[in-house]
């Protein structure tokens, strides 16, 4: 018979998630030599993280390098950062396979392989979603905030964070203010934004781009009535003083092909109020920000030497 099979029930009850430490395969009877051997090319085992070993000659899931990672802190971390956030349920996450760990401050683990450590005096109270110890959900999606260098991968999970109920706008500052200052210069521009009733990615770098072009403060999403009370639309940025309306116009973003026609009498509706309307692409919002500010001014010298149309704004109910 042969022994692998008899041994395979064992290591079952003793592996989480088909990962398992070398000592305790050692402690059930298999030698060093014996595990270092089927970790080899063509073995049956694979080395995830030195002294941890997945019975499985495949590519690890997520959820065994949370396990490896966690058998490396031998149970003392806390799952945080983008991981942690994918497991709250957020989608706008960069890819990548690397399993952020929080541990206490005097602790001495090291960041092997795809295992990030950070030691901290303020470690959170824990969360243990599917039985994986894990940061609040605040902390978990800034600690995943402060590792990204780039403006939209950030704006995209603060945004979803907000919007999912994940998180409130409130409790991201508050945790942004308590925990590591390392890193946080993007998330703290990006709540800023938050602030205001942004819905998508470039609603918040159009938001930038209108300080940029030196106008009024704008206002995010209002309802606009005409003299009669009748609906005219919800622009994406509104000068109310001078009646201008920005419409940051994507079939990605805003609407289905199929619905080019509402757009088409949205901008109808406008142009019978006496709106003056830009309409901008995303793309444009990051390739050109200056040559838009720049119509943006444009559009707004043109507004303002008009009549005000007798309009009525409100401020939108929905968030």
């Amino acid at each position: 018979m042969n022994p692998n099979l008899i041994l395979d029930p064992v290591l079952r009850r003793h592996c989480r998630h088909g990962v398992i430490r070398t000592t305790t395969l050692q402690r059930l009877g298999i030698p060093p030599r014996t595990t270092y051997r089927r970790c080899q090319p063509g073995g049956p085992w694979t080395y995830l993280l030195p002294g941890i070993v997945l019975l499985a000659r495949t590519r690890p899931t997520a959820r065994q390098r949370i396990e490896a990672a966690l058998l490396h802190c031998r149970g003392g971390g806390i799952l945080t950062g983008l991981e942690a956030a994918r497991r709250y349920g957020l989608r706008n996450i960069p890819p990548g396979s690397e399993v952020h760990l929080l541990v206490p401050a005097d602790s001495q683990f090291r960041s092997p392989g795809f295992v990030v450590i950070e030691r901290t005096t303020l470690l959170p109270d824990q969360r243990m979603p599917a039985d994986v110890p894990t940061a609040p959900p605040a902390r978990a999606v800034l600690d995943g905030a402060r590792r990204i260098r780039e403006l939209d991968p950030v704006l995209a999970l603060l945004i979803e964070a907000r919007q999912s109920g994940l998180c409130t706008v409130a409790e991201l500052s508050a945790e942004l203010e308590s925990g590591s200052q390392r890193g946080t210069a993007l998330p703290r521009a990006v709540l800023k934004s938050l602030a205001t009733d942004l819905r998508s990615v470039p609603e918040a770098r159009a938001a930038g781009v209108w300080r940029g072009a030196g106008l009024p403060p704008p206002t995010h999403n209002p309802e606009l009535f005409g003299p009669g009370g009748d609906y005219l639309g919800r622009p994406d940025l509104w000068c109310d003083e001078v009646a201008l309306a920005w419409e940051i116009d994507s079939y990605e973003h805003h609407y289905q092909r199929a619905d080019y026609r509402l757009t088409l009498e949205r901008n109808s509706r406008y142009a019978g109020a006496g709106i003056v309307l830009v309409q901008t692409l995303p793309s444009r919002l990051a390739k050109a920000p200056g040559a838009v500010a720049t119509e943006l001014r444009a559009a707004y010298e043109a507004a303002r030497a008009r009549p005000r149309p007798p309009l009525t704004m409100r401020h939108s109910n929905l968030s």
